[in-house]
């Protein structure tokens, strides 16, 4: 009896001493399975955010070449982080220099008509055939005048100074001499080498609004325009952000200005994702606008003038701006 009751003392401790080895096996399996969790995780991250600085680091990497002109270059664009640019981008499509080409410049004016004009906020919905053709006329003659092919600097300034100040919105600025006039217009083509978006950028004179007419001469951003078919796909940043490069890379300027009217909310709004900030605006400030009637007027419209520090890369753009 005696031994049987050993026995199954004996059995018991065994059954016992598997139970805690197997509950010991268990508890070193899901530790070992959260360390490998946490691990994986904290890769993931690493790579994700190498991934994020490297991408922030090439934003300047850009090559240029003449739009329309084979075999071209592409200009590389800058990574963008808003939900559209990575879904929908576009596919074959390049951000090229004009360089004052003619023929380029001359599709341009065209689509711009198309692109910008047609439907302005505060102007009719739609153009008509007179409205289109007049605007076409003036807006090619306008860009080929701004952005034309290479000149020097000294010969730019005095015909500025002695044709005038009489040019189509995208310049608000004072058309004084200046001794830095230079200008290029940035395209962005489709894989047929179709015009779909432009983007301008010129040294010029700019109002500092503080009482006393002061000036300084700056690079300013203007003629910023999206085929309908193409906008909320990351276009517009890559055009802006091209232009900025030309500013601070090619011409040595560490701020890019731009002028908005302030009824276009979903440019300012663009604007300020990009790291514009305000400095001014004017109320008494006029622009043409198609009317419904088939003509084209002077109108009243507030103007704002924005402003970014270039260079600073990501939190540059966050954190840079004062006046």
């Amino acid at each position: 009896m005696g031994s049987a009751a050993r026995r199954i003392r004996t059995i018991l401790a065994l059954q016992q001493s598997s139970s805690h080895h197997t509950t010991a096996t268990t508890r070193r399996t899901s530790y070992s399975s959260s360390i490998m969790i946490m691990h994986n995780s904290i890769l993931l991250t690493l790579l994700a955010t190498t991934i994020l600085l490297l991408a922030i680091s090439n934003n300047d990497k850009f090559l240029f070449a003449n739009a329309f002109a084979p075999p071209p270059l592409i200009l590389a664009t800058p990574p963008i982080l808003g939900i559209g640019a990575v879904l929908f981008r576009p596919r074959n499509t390049k951000i090229l220099k004009s360089d004052g080409d003619g023929d380029a410049l001359v599709k341009a004016g065209k689509f711009f008509v198309d692109a910008f004009w047609t439907g302005k906020i505060g102007g009719a919905d739609s153009l008509s055939s007179t409205q289109s053709s007049s605007l076409e006329r003036q807006q090619i003659a306008e860009f080929k005048k701004r952005y034309n092919a290479k000149r020097s600097t000294a010969g730019a300034a005095a015909s500025v100074a002695a044709k005038g100040s009489n040019r189509l919105p995208g310049n608000y600025a004072t058309q004084s001499a200046s001794l830095d006039s230079r200008a290029e217009l940035v395209l962005c083509v489709d894989g047929k080498g179709e015009c779909i978006g432009c983007a301008g950028v010129e040294v010029d004179k700019i109002k500092i609004m503080d009482g006393y007419d002061t000036t300084i001469t700056g690079p300013i951003m203007s003629n910023l325009a999206i085929s309908r078919k193409y906008r909320r796909k990351g276009l517009a940043e890559d055009l802006v952000k091209s232009t900025e490069l030309i500013a601070r890379k090619e011409w040595g300027y560490d701020t890019c200005y731009l002028y908005v009217e302030k009824r276009n909310t979903p440019a300012i709004k663009l604007y300020k994702k990009l790291g514009y900030k305000t400095i001014w605006e004017d109320d008494d400030a006029t622009t043409l606008l198609p009317t419904k009637d088939g003509r084209v007027m002077n109108g009243k419209t507030t103007i704002v003038c924005m402003k970014k520090k270039l260079g600073g890369g990501l939190f540059g753009s966050w954190f840079g701006g004062g006046v």
